[in-house]
């Protein structure tokens, strides 16, 4: 992999670049669509292509538990298993078995709530509920949630399975935090994620490119201390992850601590975040590439997004919901601004329709309309930093 910054914003810390992968070359910022189980929801690769999808992100844990990682290995990797040529970014499964342990017991989860509101934590805090992963010092032993087996996952292990995946960037394994883990457990979490990372880079072949994964939740010291520690081992990329304190203010604070501790020449990639008003602040703190679900589960529950033009807006998230009355009788597209097919072709009212009758076709269409919303604002976003403009197009989408 070869990175290289072509445009620096003069008024802040965004960036123009291109990261060169052997499957192809990928722009940046980049939002990256998240392909669980090697597929998008809804979408084939074709779909994909047209609507300017540059990279995809599969997940490690779900593909070792099926089909597994072997059966993968047998078709030379994801990119032939499901027919995508172009580049591609496996996650270490890390968050997924947090998921099954701290984040069932703290009810965080990038399906509910990844920044915990206040007023509901102490409520959290007395519920005892079940478990289904144990953290040791050598790794993470889970239980299946499809067959209710024990299983284990460990920094080799994890190596291991993503090379049989083969993904052109793989992640190293750690372990995430909740943002109700004290200072205390934190730390502790870190240090084990420093020597996990140790133990990625001896088991790592070299096949794929590693990114290391910096920890510390929101504590300045930590952050800083994983900085320095991740960016002396030799990690061609860089993420962010574990807990992004309990809101986007923290969220911000802890990029702005990070970013400035981080080698300039590597690009910085921001686990598991993709609103509309994340691709814009985090972008300016000098985020490279994102990964989220959101734009494909948001359509399948009937949000789809509007650009300020239409609407939009940071108290409404961006969002028409698809069920609004209004919508019922309405021959208008989603979003007039939107050159997706979806738009293209179809009213609000045929899409209402779709929903509430529950049809196929609707998560096809609604799926295609909110990545390429999404995908489209960053080559905008791109366009502007290249041009000294992105401060204008920001206060034009959230002020």
């Amino acid at each position: 992999m070869k990175f290289e910054i072509i445009k620096k914003s003069k008024e802040n810390r965004a960036r123009f670049g291109i990261i060169k992968t052997p499957h192809g070359e990928i722009k940046t910022p980049a939002f990256i669509p998240v392909a669980t189980k090697a597929t998008v929801k809804a979408l084939d690769p074709r779909d994909l292509k047209e609507i300017g999808a540059q990279v995809l992100l599969a997940n490690t844990y779900h593909l070792y538990l099926r089909p597994g990682e072997k059966l993968i290995k047998k078709f030379n990797g994801l990119h032939k298993f499901m027919n995508w040529n172009g580049p591609m970014f496996t996650d270490s499964g890390g968050f997924q078995v947090f998921s099954l342990g701290f984040g069932i017991e703290h009810q965080v989860s990038k399906i509910g709530n990844i920044f915990p509101d206040e007023a509901d934590q102490k409520k959290i805090r007395e519920q005892n509920l079940e478990k289904f992963a144990k953290i040791d010092e050598d790794g993470v032993t889970f239980k299946s949630p499809i067959d209710g087996k024990i299983d284990r996952l460990t920094p080799e292990k994890s190596i291991q399975i993503q090379e049989d995946l083969a993904a052109d960037i793989i992640l190293a394994f750690d372990e995430c935090t909740s943002p109700l883990h004290d200072y205390k457990y934190t730390k502790k979490a870190m240090e084990r994620t420093h020597a996990w990372a140790e133990r990625c880079i001896k088991a790592w072949s070299r096949k794929s490119v590693l990114y290391g994964i910096v920890q510390g939740g929101f504590f300045e010291d930590l952050r800083y201390e994983s900085c320095r520690f991740i960016s002396s081992l030799d990690f061609p990329g860089i993420a962010l992850g574990g807990s992004l304190g309990k809101s986007k203010k923290d969220m911000h604070q802890i990029i702005d601590w990070c970013i400035p501790n981080l080698p300039e020449e590597k690009p910085v990639h921001l686990l598991g975040i993709g609103g509309i008003d994340d691709l814009f602040e985090c972008v300016e703190r000098g985020i490279d590439t994102f990964d989220c679900v959101a734009p494909t589960r948001l359509a399948r529950a009937g949000y789809l997004f509007i650009s300020p033009e239409q609407g939009g807006n940071r108290k409404n998230k961006f969002r028409n919901s698809i069920k609004n009355s209004s919508n019922r009788t309405s021959k208008e597209p989603i979003d007039k601004n939107c050159d997706c097919y979806t738009c293209k072709n179809y009213s609000r009212a045929y899409l209402r329709h779709l929903f509430v009758n529950n049809e196929l076709l609707y998560f096809r269409l609604a799926s295609l309309h909110n990545l390429r919303f999404v995908l489209r604002l960053m080559e905008r976003i791109r366009e502007a930093i290249e041009e000294d403009r992105f401060i204008d197009l920001k206060r034009d989408w959230i002020g």
